[in-house]
């Protein structure tokens, strides 16, 4: 299992309430970075994205910008409400609540203190978590196995392949519920699979192979 805590950055890059929008927009292009964690006395207290600085910047032009984001601080543009991970979240996990809250990142906070600022993870933490979990640095292959979505159909086509004599390194499964197939994409450890393609295909399954 991939855990947060493995993923993470520990790193950080942080700002108190009291910076300035001009301070925080720049450590953001310094740093290449898209999100800053804003702590307090050592504990979080909000977290502010680049889109916030530049949706509180005055436009490029404006003869007085540069004093304004001076004058702005961070604790007024900040989201005070965070979604935070535990070190021990699985990264699945992590990734759906980042898809379904639409947000880019999460502080990482201790169990016991939620306020403690450990990490941060952001979305293309798990971006590479996730190519790593599927295998594709790996070398070999991968294979795309359709057949009808019952119970045990993944243990089904993976005792066909033991049989066949390959090794799989990773499986992604995705059931489409309206035609009641099951897609099964398997990295395999070979570099031809044409004999497991052939044998599957001869089991009765719908195969291809994923260049």
């Amino acid at each position: 299992m991939l855990l947060v805590r493995t993923w993470m950055t520990r790193d950080l890059v942080t700002l108190s309430p009291e910076a300035s929008v001009a301070e925080a927009l720049t450590l953001c292009r310094e740093r290449r970075i898209r999100h800053i964690p804003i702590v307090e006395e050592g504990r979080l207290v909000g977290i502010v994205s680049d889109r916030d600085l530049r949706d509180a910047s005055p436009a490029i032009g404006d003869a007085k910008r540069a004093s304004t984001l001076q004058e702005i601080r961070v604790g007024d543009v900040m989201t005070r409400e965070v979604s935070t991970a535990d070190p021990q979240d699985p990264i699945e996990n992590v990734a759906q609540e980042m898809y379904e809250l639409k947000i880019g990142s999460l502080p990482v906070v201790a169990e016991e203190d939620e306020e403690k600022l450990l990490g941060i993870i952001t979305s293309s933490d798990v971006m590479r978590a996730l190519v790593m979990l599927a295998g594709l640095p790996e070398p070999g292959c991968r294979i795309e196995v359709r057949a009808p979505n019952r119970a045990g159909i993944l243990a089904e086509v993976a005792g066909n392949m033991q049989d066949l004599g390959v090794d799989i390194f990773s499986v992604l499964s995705d059931p489409d519920w309206r035609s009641s197939n099951r897609t099964m994409i398997f990295q395999l450890v070979t570099a031809d699979p044409s004999r497991v393609i052939e044998g599957l295909t001869m089991a009765g399954y719908e195969v291809s192979w994923v260049s």
